[in-house]
């Protein structure tokens, strides 16, 4: 049973490598784009600093722990990609924001890091200096997961995804799936916590997704209809003076085809002005109202 345990707790860490790594390479259009304009537009550095601080504490914690390999594995990869974003970012940030990214590293990368470090291997020894780390491992990873909640605030806001790219939530979410499982079957509760409120927060943004895109396509058609009107036929009733009742979208749509087929020339309108009478090849209509042309 402890072996097929075993297996089954491999088979989820290589997944939750492959995704953490499809994760960590996330943000590669995001530096194409500062890299073709030679400047940060005023991208921040916060996620690359503490997704960088993450893996430095995770794989401290891995070496205090046995049989974590895959932990060691997917974090370094991600301290490495993390410094080459944080470098790449200082090399194109203008001054204040370079400086503030410096402070950031130092406070954090030097300052924090290394605080937790002596402290744990001078008051803490053996197992309880795993789980001292552990646990800060654990409250640090919370923080990660509920910093999305900024996001969900701005798009129930502006009822806009334009800032809450799908793929990465998606992506986030299986993340948490697989650590959360392969923490379960190691027995580790610092790593199966924190990506229990990971998935929670990812299903509820790709919930927010489906939910507001519908919306914003919905918003789109309907100004799209105004723009399909301009510069066509529309009837106003001068002579008795009264507004026409509101048209369906169906009716405006009929409208518009309409006045695409007497701008075409297959079809021929008289206009009437008043209670004169005027006819169109011997077809007369009388009382009809006046047509005017909408201008743009």
């Amino acid at each position: 049973m402890a072996a097929i345990s075993g297996h089954w707790a491999f088979a989820f860490g290589v997944l939750g490598n492959i995704v953490s790594f499809i994760v960590f390479l996330s943000p590669l259009p995001t530096f194409y784009k500062i890299y073709k304009k030679k400047s940060t537009e005023g991208y921040q550095s916060i996620p690359y600093v503490v997704a960088l601080f993450s893996s430095m504490l995770w794989i401290y914690y891995a070496f205090l722990k046995t049989n974590t390999t895959l932990i060691i594995t997917i974090n370094s990869f991600g301290c490495f990609i993390e410094t080459i974003y944080v470098g790449f970012y200082l090399f194109y940030a203008p001054k204040k924001a370079r400086i503030q990214t410096v402070k950031m590293l130092v406070l954090s990368v030097v300052g924090g890091f290394g605080v937790i470090v002596l402290v744990t291997q001078f008051l803490f020894k053996g197992a309880a200096r795993g789980q001292a780390v552990g646990w800060i491992c654990l409250v640090f990873s919370l923080c990660v997961f509920v910093a999305p909640l900024g996001i969900v605030r701005q798009v129930i806001k502006t009822k806009s995804v334009e800032y809450m790219p799908l793929l990465l939530s998606v992506f986030l979410t299986l993340s948490a799936v697989m650590w959360f499982f392969y923490g379960l079957l190691v027995k580790d509760i610092n790593i199966a916590i924190p990506n229990v409120l990971g998935f929670v927060l990812g299903i509820l943004q790709i919930v927010l997704y489906v939910i507001y895109n519908k919306k914003e396509k919905a918003i789109l058609k309907e100004e799209k209809v105004p723009e399909k009107i301009q510069n066509h036929v529309i009837i106003v009733d001068d002579y008795n003076n009264q507004k026409l009742p509101e048209l369906t979208e169906e009716q405006i749509i009929d409208i518009v085809k309409l006045g695409s087929l007497i701008s075409s020339g297959k079809i021929h309108v008289a206009s009437c002005l008043h209670n004169s009478k005027c006819g169109v090849e011997a077809v007369k209509v009388e009382n009809m109202p006046k047509l005017q042309t909408a201008e743009a």
